[in-house]
Order: C-alpha cells, then structure tokens, then sequence
C-alpha cells in the first residue's frame, strides 16, 4: 500500500520478474553492485528483489547524501547502477558526479508513476518544480524501459553465502564500512524475528506493517521488509514521518505492526495525546511493537502501551548483524524493564572483558557485549583488518557494554567509545539520560563528555522540553541529585528547542561532540 494505490503480492511478483530480466540486460549479474537511492516507495521493494534475482548486490544510500557522501560510497563499494527517483533534491547530488564516479547506468523512477489516481496527475500538473530534468542519453535508463525488457537468459545460480547487501555502517565511530550481508543471514534473521513471536504471535498472510523507518536503514529492510515478505504481510508505505500523515495513515489502513525508534513512538504519543473528540487518535488496532536503533525510556513505552494495549518489545542489533541480536519477548511473555531482551533463536551472547576480550566475563558482570548467530555478517567489505578487529574467536564484537542476568536478558550499559572518563571513573552516559527522562517535563537528552581541568572529563547533558513544560538547569541538576552519584552529576545542563537525529530519527550525538569541539577551540580550550 502506497498512499492508497495498493499491489498484491502476485503483481509484485511479476514486476520483479520483468525488472531483473531488464536488469540482465543491463549486465546486472553475479556481484554487481547496485544502488538504491529511494525514499519509501514501491520501487524500493521491487528493485531490491529484482537486484537480488539477477544475482546482483545491493548497495542502500540515503538518498539525502550529499554529493560528496554519494560519491564516497560509491567508489568503495564498486557501485556500477545506481537507481534514483526524478525528484530533483535526489537526483542532483548523483547528476553532479555520476560521470566522475564511473556509472554505467542510472536507472530513473517516475513518481507520478507509483502515486494512485489522481494524484499521480496531480503531481505531474503541480509538482513541476520538484521534478527533475532527466537527460535523454545512454546513461539514464526510465524504469519502464526495465519493464519492457524481452528474455536474457536463465539466471545464475545463487549460493547462500553470496553477498546480497552491502550495508553502510553509520561512521560515528570513524569511516563508514560496507557490512557484507549474505543470503543466509537475511533470510535468518527474518526467520528469527518470526520464530521469536511463537505460534500465532505474526500471522503468515494477516498483518499490516507500518513502515515509517527508510528502507535503506537495515533495522527497516530486515524487520519492516524483508520479515514482511517471510509471512505474507501488507506493507504500508509512508515515504517520510511527518505526524499528521503518519496518524492520518494509520486510521485509513489499520496497521498491526510497527517497528519504529523510540523517537517515533515518543511523537506518536505526544499526538495521541493531545487529539481529542472528533481529531482521537485510535491506535488499538496496533498488536505488535518493536523498538531499536536507541535505549527505550520506560515513560515513553509505558505510555504507548496505555494508548494501544499492545506490548512494545525493545530490542538490538546491529548493523553487522542484520541487524536484530536480541528482542524481548514477542509471544505475550513478560520482558524486563530497561533490557534490550534475550538473544533470537541460534543466537549466543557472550559478555567479555574489555581489556581482556579472551577472558568471559561471569553472569551479571558488565563486559563487551559479543555475538555469534546465523545474521552476523561475512566481514567488511574490502577491510579484512577491520574484519579481524571487530571478530573475537569467531564472535562478532559489538563494541556496546553490558550485562546477562540469570535469565538471560541483556543489559546494555553504553558504548565503549562513548564512556566518560571522569578522574578515572568510568560513566555512561545512558545512566544519567535515563535519570533525565524520569523528569515530567524532558522529552528527549543526549549526554556526552567535555574536557575537564580537573577531572579530564566530565558529562555535559542537552535536553528538550515537552510542549508546555518549563524547567531550569538548576531545577534539573537538583532532581538529579538522589538519583546519580556525585561523579556521574553533569557538570553542565543545557536545554534546546531540537536536538540532532539521524535520518531514522535516532538522536545522535556527534554533531553535540563536534559543536562542542568547535565552541573550545574559538575559546582557545582544549577539544573534546
């Protein structure tokens, strides 16, 4: 379902079919690599398998990079096809730089054409200005022209092991890798996801999906897609969250499942609400809820179960274990507060010590946070040093700290690389932002270490407020004060309008640790 024109899975089918023999054609075959610079539409779903059955890669870019960021990516992972929509903010960027970047094809998505009537005219009469001028050359190929396509050959054989996805790590950590992704593990953790919910907890051929996450984000493909398609789901397509859209979808189709951030369900909360009598917000029809990509608060889940009365299970993963490692329970089962949940089927969680990564740390002691399953990826693409660093006797190092109580529910502490070091200390950040949250008036905190003189670090919190509520940093600092240790006590409290998120609607916390860099360096301080 996209925006109200909807295909059945049969018709999918047979356009997939047509666009991989039209994809042959255009020498897509075993290995190339392919891009998808899509918003949410059909033509993510249909390019992507029709990818894969032409025995090809794909390589997901968020189709707002900049050109410079296209190009990066590009150049690494070999990307020869690139597909992009008409629209002009999308296509610019790539048009600056294909030729130097040595694509052979961009293929062109019309988007009057995925749109029902009659908006689909509406945007061709009115919409102009957003419609990019696509050049009539050898390189720019229309969809259609992949639909029209006659027979290329029988296609080649697969192996599980081959790479389907080359998936882009964030880079908040350093350069962006590509993630080798194969068949198997895909297909695995699908099947995990389902596995996890028990008899009749997803049912194969009645749930609706509400996919408001981008599908270039591996959180999106693997839980919103790809477990869509393992059990036969509807999936309803929203091209961007904006809330009013977003709610007015949700009463028109009825969705039973939705994966989100808890961004997401923070906005979807608030909304909900605030809308009385004729504008209520109905969410009941919502059985199924999956959280990831950032810690949970327990406010924000608690609410969202008293508006749906469904359970909204937290979960995590990483883009290296494509992605899902842990969920709590899904099948009615109760989980544990503020626990990322057990590990999915043929998973092993091990807890190692961070200075010692030979060394398992016993149960309840904090430690790297490892995993071994069939979703862990086949290395970094082109990287075997980064491959070897992030591996431990076979086990995948998640560089995120934490804990196994008896039961076998992760806690996750922090990330290694985000700890503070205060006087010799070790904070985590999460602890004081989930102290934060417990405050009526904070919406949403990001802590992060600043130098400190004496110290050498010391956290520095960023919050917002929600609508109508007033507090001040003294006020927060003195709430704080029974419910964190002196050295975990932020040094400094600043409150914002907004604060910075990822395309996904992650808050991030490297544009604060850049802004705040460049704020101590015009002062003639040290940089964080």
């Amino acid at each position: 379902d996209f925006l109200g024109r909807r295909w059945t899975y049969r018709a999918l089918g047979e356009i997939v079919a047509r666009a991989t023999v039209g994809l042959r054609r255009l020498g897509v075959g075993q290995g190339t690599r392919v891009g998808l610079c899509l918003p949410n539409t059909p033509y993510s779903v249909i390019l992507y398998f029709a990818v894969l059955k032409a025995g090809g890669t794909v390589v997901n870019y968020n189709p707002l990079y900049t050109a410079r960021e296209l190009g990066a990516q590009i150049r690494d992972s070999g990307t020869s096809v690139m597909v992009v929509m008409d629209l002009e903010r999308i296509y610019r960027p790539l048009a600056s730089i294909a030729a130097e970047c040595g694509l052979k094809h961009v293929i062109v998505c019309p988007m009057a054409g995925a749109l029902p009537f009659p908006k689909g005219l509406l945007f061709r009469l009115f919409k102009r200005a957003e419609r990019a001028r696509i050049p009539k050359d050898d390189l720019h190929v229309p969809f259609s022209r992949l639909l029209t396509a006659g027979f290329a050959g029988p296609s080649a054989a697969l192996e599980a092991s081959d790479v389907a996805v080359l998936q882009y790590t964030g880079g908040t950590t350093g350069v962006p890798k590509g993630a080798m992704l194969t068949h198997a593990s895909l297909v695995a953790n699908a099947r995990q996801i389902v596995a996890c919910a028990g008899p009749g907890g997803l049912r194969p051929g009645e749930e609706r999906v509400l996919v408001i996450l981008p599908l270039f984000h591996v959180f999106a493909m693997t839980v919103a897609m790809n477990t869509a398609v393992e059990i036969g789901a509807e999936m309803i397509l929203v091209p961007r969250f904006q809330i009013d859209e977003t709610l007015a979808t949700i009463k028109r189709t009825r969705p039973t499942l939705l994966p989100a951030v808890p961004t997401i369900y923070g906005a979807l909360n608030a909304a909900a609400e605030k809308a009385t009598g004729r504008g209520a917000v109905d969410l009941t029809s919502i059985r199924t809820c999956i959280s990831g990509g950032a810690p949970l608060p327990a406010e924000i889940r608690a609410r969202f179960e008293g508006l749906t009365g469904c359970r909204l299970s937290e979960g995590y993963g990483l883009t290296e274990a494509s992605p899902v490692i842990t969920v709590n329970p899904l099948d009615g089962r109760p989980g544990r507060d503020g626990s990322a949940g057990i590990a999915l089927p043929d998973t092993v969680i091990e807890i190692r010590d961070p200075e010692n990564p030979t060394r398992l740390m016993p149960p309840g002691e904090k430690g790297e946070v490892c995993v071994r399953g069939p979703q862990v990826m086949a290395g970094y693409w082109r990287r075997p040093a980064d491959t070897r660093a992030v591996m431990i006797d076979g086990a995948l190092r998640t560089g995120d700290v934490g804990y196994l109580d008896a039961d076998g529910f992760l806690f996750l502490v922090d990330r290694l690389k985000d700890l503070i070091l205060c006087s010799g200390y070790n904070v985590y950040p999460r602890v004081i932002e989930e102290a934060l949250y417990e405050h009526e008036a904070v919406a949403e905190a990001i802590v992060i270490g600043v130098p400190d003189p004496y110290r050498g670090e010391s956290p520095k919190a960023f919050v917002t407020l929600r609508a109508g509520a007033e507090v001040t940093p003294e006020a927060l600092k003195a709430f704080l004060t029974d419910r964190l240790s002196k050295i975990e006590m932020p040094g400094a409290i600043e409150i914002r309008d907004e604060l910075p998120k990822t395309m996904v609607g992650k808050l991030s916390r490297k544009e604060l640790v850049a802004e705040e860099r460049e704020r101590r360096e015009a002062a003639g301080g040290t940089a964080p």
